[in-house]
Protein backbone atom coordinates (compact mmCIF):
# COMPACT_ATOMS: atom_id res chain seq x y z
CA UNK A 1 0.00 0.00 0.00
CA UNK A 2 1.26 3.79 -1.42
CA UNK A 3 0.68 6.60 0.33
CA UNK A 4 1.45 10.21 -1.10
CA UNK A 5 2.54 11.48 2.34
CA UNK A 6 5.91 11.24 4.12
CA UNK A 7 6.16 12.17 7.53
CA UNK A 8 8.72 14.87 8.47
CA UNK A 9 11.56 14.30 11.21
CA UNK A 10 10.59 11.94 13.71
CA UNK A 11 7.08 11.28 12.29
CA UNK A 12 5.09 8.20 11.74
CA UNK A 13 1.73 7.66 9.89
CA UNK A 14 0.02 5.36 11.08
CA UNK A 15 -3.76 3.18 10.08
CA UNK A 16 -5.07 2.29 13.43
CA UNK A 17 -7.22 -1.44 13.09
CA UNK A 18 -10.53 -1.70 12.82
CA UNK A 19 -12.38 -1.16 15.94
CA UNK A 20 -14.23 -3.73 17.39
CA UNK A 21 -17.77 -4.37 16.74
CA UNK A 22 -18.74 -6.97 19.43
CA UNK A 23 -17.75 -8.03 22.62
CA UNK A 24 -16.37 -11.32 23.08
CA UNK A 25 -19.89 -12.82 24.45
CA UNK A 26 -21.51 -11.49 20.82
CA UNK A 27 -22.74 -8.09 22.28
CA UNK A 28 -22.64 -5.89 19.42
CA UNK A 29 -21.42 -2.68 20.39
CA UNK A 30 -23.20 0.62 18.63
CA UNK A 31 -20.83 3.00 17.14
CA UNK A 32 -21.49 5.71 19.91
CA UNK A 33 -19.81 3.42 22.51
CA UNK A 34 -16.69 2.30 20.33
CA UNK A 35 -13.39 2.90 21.74
CA UNK A 36 -11.05 4.45 19.84
CA UNK A 37 -8.23 1.17 18.74
CA UNK A 38 -5.09 1.59 20.39
CA UNK A 39 -3.50 -0.71 17.89
CA UNK A 40 -2.33 0.01 14.11
CA UNK A 41 -0.06 -0.61 11.01
CA UNK A 42 2.98 1.81 10.47
CA UNK A 43 2.43 3.31 6.81
CA UNK A 44 5.20 5.52 6.22
CA UNK A 45 8.40 6.61 8.46
CA UNK A 46 9.57 9.87 8.38
CA UNK A 47 13.88 9.64 8.12
CA UNK A 48 14.33 10.69 11.79
CA UNK A 49 16.34 13.26 13.63
CA UNK A 50 20.99 14.33 13.92
CA UNK A 51 20.88 12.32 16.41
CA UNK A 52 17.91 9.90 16.26
CA UNK A 53 17.53 6.88 14.23
CA UNK A 54 13.45 5.49 13.66
CA UNK A 55 13.47 2.29 15.23
CA UNK A 56 9.74 1.49 13.15
CA UNK A 57 9.46 0.29 9.86
CA UNK A 58 6.48 0.51 7.07
CA UNK A 59 4.63 -2.62 7.61
CA UNK A 60 5.13 -2.93 11.46
CA UNK A 61 2.21 -3.73 13.92
CA UNK A 62 2.13 -0.92 16.24
CA UNK A 63 0.91 -0.08 20.23
CA UNK A 64 0.23 3.71 21.14
CA UNK A 65 -1.42 6.04 23.75
CA UNK A 66 -5.22 6.50 24.01
CA UNK A 67 -4.99 10.15 22.89
CA UNK A 68 -1.95 9.77 20.54
CA UNK A 69 -1.42 11.51 17.39
CA UNK A 70 -3.70 13.79 15.11
CA UNK A 71 -5.84 12.26 13.40
CA UNK A 72 -5.98 12.99 9.55
CA UNK A 73 -7.97 11.70 6.64
CA UNK A 74 -6.50 10.82 3.33
CA UNK A 75 -7.91 9.42 -0.20
CA UNK A 76 -11.09 8.40 2.30
CA UNK A 77 -9.15 6.59 4.57
CA UNK A 78 -8.18 7.52 8.44
CA UNK A 79 -4.83 7.75 9.72
CA UNK A 80 -3.14 9.09 12.53
CA UNK A 81 0.47 11.13 12.22
CA UNK A 82 2.45 10.64 15.45
CA UNK A 83 6.07 11.47 16.60
CA UNK A 84 7.75 7.75 16.96
CA UNK A 85 7.92 8.77 20.53
CA UNK A 86 3.95 8.90 20.89
CA UNK A 87 4.45 4.59 19.72
CA UNK A 88 4.69 2.56 23.04
CA UNK A 89 5.46 -1.12 21.54
CA UNK A 90 6.19 -2.74 18.24
CA UNK A 91 4.06 -6.12 18.44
Amino acid sequence: MSVNIKPLSDRVLVEPAAAETTTASGIIIPDTAKEKPQRGTVVAVGNGKKDFTMTVKVGDTVLYGKYAGTDLKLEGKDYLIMREDDILAII
